[in-house]
């Protein structure tokens, strides 16, 4: 699942990387052109590359609250659970093996 996770969130940055780039590239063709001042440019694409990240971090948030609610939904324990029971069943385990050497 993790896997999974890492796996649309790199996808997710390739996209923004692409995106900016072809930003960059719009942004100086502009620039050349005379229809954009440089400064101008270099704002527009901060507050792109700013709700990019906020909508990013959003999707993220999204996803990570579908998974938690996947796995309730699924009756799945979590790790600290399975470690609590882990450390149960060894306790029970030396204490049968205790009781057997007596």
């Amino acid at each position: 699942m993790k896997d999974l996770i890492d796996r649309l969130f790199t996808l997710g940055l390739g996209i923004a990387a692409v995106s900016k780039e072809q930003a960059d590239k719009i942004i100086d063709e502009l620039v050349e052109k005379g229809n954009m001042a440089k400064t101008e440019a270099t704002d527009i694409i901060d507050e792109l590359m700013k709700k990019g990240k906020e909508a990013q971090e959003k999707w993220e948030t999204t996803v990570e609250e579908r998974i938690n609610q996947a796995v309730q939904e699924s009756k799945l324990v979590s790790r600290q659970e399975f470690e609590e029971l882990k450390k149960r069943v060894e306790a029970l385990e030396e204490k049968l093996l205790n009781k057997d050497n007596e």
